[in-house]
């Protein structure tokens, strides 16, 4: 076993064990799947990647973090590009997503509303609506604004806690295995990750095994895309930047829906995933007929050589 799968296999082992650990004493102490709790657990769930990484690529290893986790603040297009592109996931879903049957276009928020039944009381449904109603602006464009800005602020922070171990630690280590088949693992691997969470969606329309199935083949979908755009921009805080706003613009997709299913509708449904799909081969197109300087040959190689 050569030294690049050994070390993304200690993260590996070692970060789903204190994330899984962390859920488990949560409970064995009496914990609820309610705020506060629930949200500080979640929160501390989401940076453990990153100390982790932290711990193995110094401690263990005793490795430099900065330049091979590609911890660089320096701007770029890319950054921009991160920024933008979830929202153009987000509404490119929702597009795909009035294309299936039974699935209508909603601007009054019926079916937001009727989504929110499951998770607040019928006095507080009722007091959102009238608080809607009131605005002067459609809330559409109140999430687009907060969305957008939570996405390089807040919600990029809470990203890097991931980011730094999945486009940081582990597409160094395991970048030699050519940028499909890195990107696929660390997919897979940042799917399973999340069972733990995913098991307490009590409102969820899927059941926990259907939950985690979905979520895996989300996350080896846009695996590739966070990959690229941390590689263009050579920064795990670029990934960051997407992964936060993909987090933060996520609900659009579904805001102005009615009818359908989590199976189908929005960015984590199939719509979402033809998204991901398209924008795949977009990348790769760009890649081998646009870009300046491809990365998805021959520089892939040379970033990331072979250990052996």
């Amino acid at each position: 076993m050569n030294k690049n799968i050994k070390k993304a296999l200690t993260f590996i082992g070692l970060t789903f064990l204190f994330n899984y650990l962390l859920v488990i004493l949560y409970f064995a102490f009496g914990g609820k799947w309610v705020a506060p709790g629930s949200v500080i657990i979640t929160t501390a769930y989401m940076f453990i990647p990153m100390v982790t990484a932290i711990g193995v690529q110094k401690f263990i290893y005793k490795e430099p973090l900065k330049e091979p986790l590609g911890l660089s603040f320096k701007c770029n297009l890319w950054f921009f590009v991160a920024w933008l592109l979830p929202l153009v996931i987000a509404l490119s879903s929702f597009g795909i997503s009035l294309l299936f049957s039974g699935v209508e276009f909603s601007p009054g928020m019926e079916g937001f509303f009727e989504k929110l039944k499951s998770t607040v009381t019928s006095e507080r449904l009722e007091e959102i609506r009238k608080q809607t109603t009131n605005w002067s602006t459609h809330p559409i464009w109140l999430g687009l604004f907060q969305g957008m800005a939570a996405g390089v602020t807040i919600n990029m922070i809470a990203a890097l806690g991931q980011e730094l171990g999945w486009r940081g630690l582990l597409q160094r280590e395991m970048g030699y295995m050519g940028f499909w088949m890195s990107s696929t693992i660390i997919g897979v691997v940042w799917g399973l990750w999340h069972i733990p969470i995913i098991l307490q969606r009590q409102n969820s329309q899927l059941n926990p095994l259907m939950g985690v199935l979905m979520m895996v083949i989300f996350t080896i979908l846009i695996s590739p895309i966070f990959s690229y755009i941390r590689e263009r921009a050579k920064s795990v805080i670029a990934a960051s930047v997407i992964h936060g706003t993909v987090n933060a613009t996520i609900g659009l997709s579904v805001m102005l829906i009615k009818g359908g299913n989590e199976l189908i509708a929005g960015v984590t449904g199939l719509a979402g995933f033809i998204t991901l799909i398209i924008v795949n081969i977009g990348l790769l197109l760009y890649d081998r007929f646009l870009a300046k300087e491809p990365i998805l040959n021959g520089k892939w190689s040379e970033r990331y050589p072979n250990p052996s």
